[in-house]
């Protein structure tokens, strides 16, 4: 049983991963492969000039691992609400469960459509359907969250980025109950 199951290893997804592993939340995090940033090249990301998306992709990953996450490859296939949480099937029969599970699905609603989680039409171009949120970032089906592209932000990476870490910051604060922050600082030199 995972605390958080984040389906997506994009820039949403692995910025999410990244709050909530370093929260200290038990978190997997999946990666498809099919996100249409490992076809992008960015010269305008903040923090990292001229860096192609699968080497943006990659990093997000080694950073979420070396903060305690667990990165798994394959796809979702259905998810459903439990008794305990929300159960996670995977295209190759796996099944996991976790306490909340945050979608970062980018241009895909197909898992939050089977799921019966309500959808709307799509904000950006090419953008078929989001998932429909709250402010905090909850779909309509208890313990599920959406956030990036699928949840309807624009899709530049920076973006939705900072929207994994948002969502993944109000998640953090419901579970543990009080507003969520965390800044590292700097070591002082003795």
């Amino acid at each position: 049983m995972y605390d958080v199951f984040v389906v997506g290893a994009g820039p949403a997804g692995a910025s999410a991963a990244m709050f909530t592993a370093k929260a200290g939340l038990k978190t997997l995090m999946l990666d498809s492969g099919q996100g249409v940033t490992r076809r992008a090249f960015m010269k305008n990301h903040y923090g990292a000039s001229n860096i192609t998306g699968p080497d943006l992709v990659e990093t997000g990953k080694r950073q979420a691992v070396q903060l305690g996450a667990e990165v798994m490859d394959g796809k979702v296939s259905s998810l459903r609400k439990t008794d305990s949480g929300i159960e996670l099937i995977l295209d190759n029969g796996a099944h996991y469960e976790a306490s909340q599970v945050l979608l970062c699905t980018g241009m895909w609603t197909d898992v939050a459509e089977q799921a019966g989680i309500q959808t709307q039409a799509g904000t950006e171009p090419r953008i078929k359907s989001i998932i429909v949120i709250d402010a905090q970032g909850k779909t309509s089906m208890p313990g599920v969250w959406a956030a990036g592209t699928a949840a309807g932000v624009s899709m530049h990476t920076i973006v939705t980025a900072g929207d994994g870490a948002r969502v993944a910051i109000n998640l953090i604060s419901e579970l543990k109950g009080a507003r969520w922050v965390d800044h590292d600082v700097l070591p002082t030199e003795k």
